[in-house]
């Protein structure tokens, strides 16, 4: 690689059309998706609040559905299959125990997607992923795979 084939970021042609392509039509790389994917499934489970763009999140909501389904199925093969998609044990159990029995009675359409206007600088739309009967006193309390094992849940302050 020669020295004039740099420019002034300190990066190849061919290294700024990938970081081009990247920010045009997202990771390259399968793997790089999927795991974008995962944290998204993975906060919509936590029930987190979520704000992607609009163009990942739109693919997400079946999967998430599907999941749900899983989950009300119950069984040791589904949930080997959620802990496939999801990863983490803690999500799994609350797939589960939580959101199997809140949507037992519920035939479909377990999450939603609202739009939530676009970002500042890119413009980019944004959207809010949710559990339709989603659970007011679980806001703002994580569940997620940061908490270490033995320790107590923080409490949520109210504000």
């Amino acid at each position: 690689m020669c020295i004039r084939d740099r420019t002034r970021k300190g990066l190849t042609k061919d290294e700024q059309a990938a970081y081009k392509y990247q920010a045009q039509y997202g990771p390259k790389t399968p793997a790089a998706a999927r795991a974008i994917l995962e944290k998204h499934r993975e906060r919509v489970i936590a029930e987190r609040a979520a704000n992607p763009d609009v163009k990942p999140i739109v693919g997400e909501l079946p999967v998430i559905e599907k999941l749900i389904t899983l989950a009300k199925k119950g069984g040791l093969h589904a949930r080997r299959q959620a802990m496939s998609q999801v990863r983490d044990e803690t999500q799994v159990k609350k797939l589960f125990d939580i959101l199997a029995a809140r949507f037992k009675d519920r035939q479909g359409g377990y999450a939603r997607i609202m739009k939530a206007g676009f970002r500042f600088g890119d413009n980019a739309p944004m959207a809010v992923i949710e559990f339709v009967d989603r659970d007011p006193s679980e806001k703002g309390k994580d569940s997620g795979p940061s908490m270490k094992s033995g320790e107590e849940p923080k409490e949520a302050v109210a504000a």
